[in-house]
């Protein structure tokens, strides 16, 4: 990985993992999950409509044979991730959802097997157990009380999501520019959340400045510059190599909400998420035959 696409990889790491808790400020703020993520999103499509008017700026429209792709990127990437991370920051904490997140290669690995045709050895299939048994122990222990949180099943939907965005997203990068295809991506994955339209102007008058801050915040960071930043450190260096850094973002997500929110996940669920990376570090080192990227999204 060259050096370009380190720092590329780590200002992307960084911003998506003070997302958590942008996101948890917001709904804490009087913000609704719905509107959060449209309003979010529309910050963060228009602020990509904005960079394609500059004059001397070049945006080259989709193929039409990559249209049906580019708005399945949209609608799994972006809106299934993002209605799955922000439905589900209501009751878990922001640490608990980003070491949940920090699951994702998992899913890309059971993905790459039927899709890739990829083969593990004895230790690929081992980290994979590992992984999920991880995910069971954050799970029971995603709040104090060791009950079952609602949350849990929302952001693991959000982590397969964004397992398949991967999957999908990286044969474009031979044929579009990164900026390119993530704007194309955040408008499509912005359309199904017009359907939450109604109420909006209220609910953002309604909600408090902090919270209004953190949903700009969201929509222009993590939604807009930090996919930018990652397309770019994806094309410029090895995927499997660039993705090992997202593996400390919930470090990132743990450290801002404790300092912003006050806010720690519990013992168990920090376990869980030792356990789960643990599994994840054994199958991309050490279980698999060929190898294959991942990606996670904020």
């Amino acid at each position: 990985m060259n050096k370009k696409a380190f720092l590329m990889a780590m200002i992307t790491v960084i911003i998506w993992g003070s997302a958590f808790a942008a996101i948890r400020a917001s709904l804490q703020g009087g913000y609704s999950s719905c509107h959060l993520v449209l309003f979010r999103y529309l910050i963060a499509s228009f602020s990509f409509v904005l960079y394609a008017l500059i004059p001397g700026v070049k945006f080259r429209l989709p193929a039409k044979q990559d249209w049906i792709r580019l708005l399945l990127l949209g609608w799994i990437g972006i809106s299934t991730y993002h209605i799955g991370v922000t439905f589900g920051s209501q009751t878990i904490s922001a640490g608990t959802a980003a070491m949940l997140i920090a699951s994702s290669p998992i899913f890309t690995t059971i993905i790459a097997i039927f899709v890739l045709k990829e083969r593990l050895e004895r230790m690929g299939w081992i980290g994979l157990f590992i992984g999920f048994a991880g995910i069971a122990i954050i799970t029971i222990g995603s709040n104090d009380t060791l009950t079952f949180s609602p949350g849990i099943i929302f952001v693991l939907v959000a982590a397969l999501a964004t397992s398949v965005f991967f999957v999908l997203q990286k044969p474009l990068f031979t044929r579009y520019k990164p900026i390119e295809l993530t704007a194309y991506v955040t408008w499509a994955g912005t359309l199904p959340f017009l359907f939450f339209s109604p109420g909006l102007i209220e609910g953002i008058q309604h909600a408090t400045l902090e919270a209004n801050l953190s949903a700009i915040y969201v929509g222009i960071f993590p939604a807009g510059i930090a996919y930018v930043t990652w397309a770019i450190a994806l094309s410029m260096g090895n995927a499997s190599s660039v993705s090992t850094l997202l593996y400390i973002e919930p470090v990132f997500a743990i450290i801002v909400a404790w300092v912003w929110l006050q806010e720690l996940p519990s013992t168990l669920s920090i376990v869980g998420g030792i356990v789960t990376v643990s599994g994840v570090l054994l199958v991309n080192f050490l279980g698999k035959k060929k190898t294959v990227g991942m990606t996670i999204d904020y």
